[in-house]
């Protein structure tokens, strides 16, 4: 039987574990037990952090695993290349990765590539005003190598910047924050898969966020509304992008906004799917292709198989309060046959959202 090594454990991760049991794999999780819901589902669990990852490659090469994997997180993104490059596995080359998952430097690569980028600098703890005289309000600070909304906060004028830029620092792991204009606009994602160099589209996906201050994300949709027209013009683009990245063999999840004179302007890019069920369900749903084998077949060096979307309709809807709640209960009793799924629903964080770990629940629609 082959094996495969999965990187975390937690909600994401537990849909990879499930799909690569199907598919017939012995699975080898490594993750933090703590919130390890895949243990159970797991052949064999290691509990290992997922930034171990030296450790976690020592221990692969007694597993000799098909393939390393994990899904809709850029921390074990790092690890997964780390220890398949090791091995001599398909991934993404680690030469890239400060590119790939540290947003300074993804800006970095994307401007010298030519791509259309806002202003932004590099910042510690402490920052020098004057780094933004030049710079149109409103600004976005946010911590270079964080997900998840954490500590995003939109300014309209200089009032706040140090606390803003302190409380995005102190969450990142280098200790340094982005602050760039801020990208007016809808906002949309673009959901990849790249194998050999590569990439394949398979779905363009409205975004819904609670907007400023921290634009913490309520709920995704396929299709977007995106005429076919704007739709190709933004895939020519994110080609650009995954290009200038160096994604060579994973998923890729690029986040957008498209502006009221019809630019497309790049927020960020995951080299990896992405979270909140987009690509583990949401893709499935709307399209009919298996987002998930995909990123097994990558990892192990299978042949990837797309087909012709199904051109159905998939939302997610993410709980931050009671009245959501109730609307769902509401929703679930009129259209019964239109859930997919509903999350288990964290009671302790009532009244404390302030990031997308911190909501409540979710539930998944399809058409």
């Amino acid at each position: 039987m082959k094996k495969l090594v999965i990187i975390g454990a937690n909600d994401f991760q537990n849909r990879l574990i499930l799909k690569a049991k199907q598919l017939g794999y012995e699975t080898h999780a490594f993750a933090w037990e703590e919130g390890a819901v895949g243990k159970e589902n797991a052949d064999y669990f290691y509990p290992v952090s997922i930034v171990e990852k030296e450790e976690i490659l020592e221990k692969c090469r007694e597993i000799q695993p098909a393939g390393i994997c994990s899904i809709a997180s850029d921390l074990a993104a790092i690890t997964v290349n780390f220890v398949a490059e090791g091995l001599g596995l398909p991934c993404n080359p680690t030469k890239y990765t400060d590119i790939q998952t540290n947003k300074y430097k993804m800006r970095e690569a994307l401007r010298a590539a030519g791509i259309d980028c806002p202003r932004f600098v590099l910042t510690g703890e402490t920052i020098d005003k004057a780094l933004l005289k030049d710079f149109s309000f409103p600004v976005i600070v946010k911590p270079t190598d964080r997900s998840g909304s954490r500590c995003i906060m939109k300014l309209d004028s200089l009032d706040g910047l140090e606390e803003a830029v302190q409380n995005a620092c102190a969450v990142s792991f280098e200790k340094k924050a982005i602050v760039e204009e801020f990208i007016e606009g809808d906002e949309y994602s673009m959901e990849t898969i790249t194998q050999n160099g590569i990439h394949h589209y398979l779905a363009t996906t409205k975004k819904f966020t609670t907007g400023a201050p921290h634009f913490i994300e309520t709920g995704h949709r396929q299709p977007s509304d995106l005429s076919e027209q704007m739709n190709e013009k933004a895939k020519r683009i994110i080609v650009e992008a995954l290009d200038a990245l160096h994604l060579e063999n994973s998923a890729g999840h690029s986040e957008f906004k498209v502006d009221a004179s019809g630019n497309i302007r790049i927020i960020e890019i995951g080299a990896r799917m992405g979270g909140d069920c987009i690509g583990s369900d949401l893709v499935y749903l709307s399209t009919g292709n298996d987002f998930v084998k995909m990123v097994i077949d990558v990892a192990v060096g299978q042949t990837i198989s797309i087909k012709e979307s199904a051109k159905k309709e998939a939302e997610i809807r993410f709980l931050f309060d009671k009245k959501d709640i109730e609307q769902m209960e509401a929703y679930t009793r009129e259209n019964p046959d239109r859930i997919v799924r509903i999350s288990d629903i964290d009671y302790d964080n009532f009244g404390k959202t302030v990031d997308s770990s911190t909501r409540l629940g979710y539930y998944i629609l399809k058409s």
